[in-house]
């Protein structure tokens, strides 16, 4: 027998508690308590976004929130700029052209931050843009971009900045309002603690005027419907909601709320750190440049010699620690480790031993302990 260990970026581990709530008796949707859910909800949220904007909850993965904001906030033939620097990028890129947009494409290779620079010289030079495109934390490589930066340059010009903050939100600083960010969308099995099936996405004044501008067509996932049914005196969903992940949600928010979110983005800042010196005293190198470091996944590179796969399958299948490999091109050249959510010191130090001996295994010369005694001086520096 061996405990299993879900170390990934998504899905992430989901509290006893919240597991829990999704078995209380199944309530409609149409009933004044799940309008108190749901009010409830939605308050939370905006506390997690920092937000007073809207905040709309989707049945659908994040790449549906995604979608959801191409297809509300642009018309065919729209020019947006879609900044990429890895596979979730890249998929902003596909869904703008799926639906017939103009894109301009700022595409960096995958171990590099986007540079808020070339959008602002981009916008400079063009008025007609309608919107940009930007992932804040890049889950295939764990870089984080700087958002903040972008939003003051968009701010001042008629585009709408989207962000995708799917892996952010719960795990690094993402203040909505603050940086003009006009929508932000996270998905439930990420930072949220939940497993996968909800999508949250913000939505600006600045955003809602371009919904009214829009003629892509759009049904379930048409941003209108939901702000028509929440206005409503007895406000509701457009569409039947996922009941029980949205009183399991609450259930999260209410975990949040008790750890305060300046104190969860603390904790997962510290666990970052923990994973990336650990790593790093096994004389492992890290993917991500030290400018561009995340809190959400921490991309590791394979060491010459080491097949990346077996990394990844040994840690699953012999020490039940499941971890991610790399993604499109990188798989086999970098392994990631997840801590974005329910994880807390010893997650980390757990993951950190069953990778030293898996290295160990596959021929990596290890000092036993390494990783584990730097991990724990950094708890012990930074207590939670």
């Amino acid at each position: 027998m061996k405990k299993e260990y879900l170390m990934t970026p998504g899905p992430t581990p989901v509290p006893t508690d919240v597991l829990l709530a999704q078995a209380r008796c199944m309530i409609h949707h149409r009933t004044p308590l799940f309008t108190e859910t749901l009010l409830s909800l939605i308050e939370d949220l905006k506390y997690i976004f920092q937000t007073k904007n809207d905040v709309l909850i989707f049945a659908s993965s994040g790449t549906g929130a995604m979608e959801s904001a191409v297809v509300n906030l642009f018309s065919p033939g729209d020019k947006v700029i879609a900044a990429s620097n890895g596979k979730f990028g890249d998929r902003f890129i596909k869904l703008a052209e799926t639906y017939g947009l103009e894109v301009i494409k700022l595409e960096y290779e995958w171990d590099m931050v986007v540079n808020p620079d070339d959008i602002a010289h981009i916008l400079e030079k063009d008025k007609d843009i309608k919107g940009v495109l930007v992932v804040q934390s890049e889950t295939s490589t764990g870089i984080l971009n700087d958002v903040k930066t972008i939003g003051e340059i968009v701010k001042d010009h008629p585009a709408v900045l989207v962000v995708d903050s799917i892996t952010g939100i719960g795990a690094v600083e993402c203040k909505t309002d603050e940086w003009h960010l006009d929508v932000v969308m996270t998905g439930s099995q990420k930072g949220l603690m939940l497993p996968p099936g909800l999508a949250c996405v913000s939505v600006s004044d600045k955003a809602w005027e371009a919904v009214e501008r829009s003629t892509l067509p759009k049904f379930y996932f048409n941003y209108k419907k939901y702000r028509e049914a929440l206005s409503r005196p007895s406000p509701q969903t457009p569409f039947t909601p996922p009941i029980s992940l949205m009183v399991a949600l609450r259930e999260a928010l209410k975990m949040v709320r008790e750890e305060g979110l300046e104190n969860v983005i603390r904790r997962h800042a510290i666990l970052a750190e923990a994973v990336r010196q650990g790593v790093q005293a096994l004389g492992l190198e890290l993917f991500a440049p030290p400018e561009g470091r995340g809190n959400a996944v921490t991309p590791v590179k394979v060491p010459e010699g080491i097949d990346g796969g077996k990394i990844v399958k040994i840690m699953r299948d012999k020490y039940g620690i499941t971890i991610a490999g790399g993604q499109n091109h990188l798989k086999g050249k970098i392994f990631r480790i997840g801590h974005l959510g329910y994880f807390d010191r010893f997650d980390i130090i757990t993951t950190l031993s069953g990778l030293e001996s898996t290295l160990s295994e596959l021929g990596y010369p290890v000092e036993f302990g390494t990783a584990i005694k730097r991990a724990e001086e950094v708890f012990m520096e930074n207590p939670l």
